[in-house]
């Protein structure tokens, strides 16, 4: 590794599996150091922290929900209190919870909105807030989806949560690019995670989704936190309100259709 992010610290929600644990290992192989958060599984959070380790870096493990406002300053608190800075924030806690439209309860709309864009917003605030203060430059990655521009019917609350990270992140691209904060979404396709277990599981549907990917393939976390390095290295300096579409050119082939 190239140390492209020696002596940073990111604090990654949602980083105990999957593409947040993805990206937490990729960040401490170039030198930065990690928080790692996770609500209600340590085991997980334990594992990305060894893997971390073992790739060369620091972490630390954090539990916080990041539907509580509480909790969202307690994560940006908690790296300032161990390593006196926090430099790069992930964003990438989220939920699913697919029904036809007709079926959507307020407590399944209520949790998905919570977790993607109110979990999004206010850790966003806290750590902007810190850097403000100390009139430091930042970087904030959004990890949205592929959905936040592609319909994904029997997922409303989903699609809504993610559709509104997008102008959430254009918003604060120009807001906050004077204090010198770039913000910029990844949207993952069909990545390989445990959210997409039954999909990998069920080979009819996932030979209907591959025969939609252009590239042919299903994404890998890694696919995914490549993208997330160059956002927070200074190879992406200069690059602030965009989405990375990480998906295999499913966006393009849907929309030919």
């Amino acid at each position: 590794m190239s140390g492209r992010l020696a002596g940073k610290v990111a604090v990654i929600s949602g980083s105990g599996s999957g593409i947040g644990q993805a990206i937490a290992i990729r960040f401490a192989g170039e030198g930065a150091t990690v928080v790692v958060n996770y609500l209600d599984h340590p085991e997980g959070a334990d594992e990305t922290k060894a893997k971390a380790e073992a790739a060369g870096g620091k972490a630390i493990t954090v539990q916080g929900d990041v539907t509580k406002t509480a909790d969202t300053h307690n994560l940006i608190e908690e790296a300032y209190k161990q390593f006196g800075r926090c430099d790069i924030l992930v964003n990438n806690a989220g939920i699913e919870i697919g029904a036809d439209f007709w079926d959507v309860t307020e407590k399944d709309y209520d949790a998905v909105l919570n977790v993607n864009l109110r979990g999004a917003f206010f850790l966003t605030q806290a750590f902007v807030r810190r850097l403000r203060d100390a009139k430091q430059p930042g970087r904030v990655i959004n990890i949205s989806s592929v959905h936040e521009d592609m319909v994904f019917p029997h997922f409303a609350s989903y699609c809504a949560a993610k559709g509104a990270m997008r102008m959430l992140m254009r918003n604060l691209a120009v807001e906050l690019g004077p204090l010198g904060i770039t913000v910029n979404n990844i949207a993952p396709g069909a990545v390989s995670t445990p959210m997409n277990a039954s999909l990998l599981n069920n080979k009819e549907q996932l030979n209907a989704l591959l025969a939609n990917i252009p590239l042919g393939r299903m994404g890998t976390v890694d696919d995914v936190s490549s993208v997330a390095l160059f956002l927070a290295s200074d190879d992406g300096a200069y690059v602030t309100g965009s989405t990375y579409f990480t998906d295999g050119g499913l966006i393009r082939n849907y929309h030919e259709q």
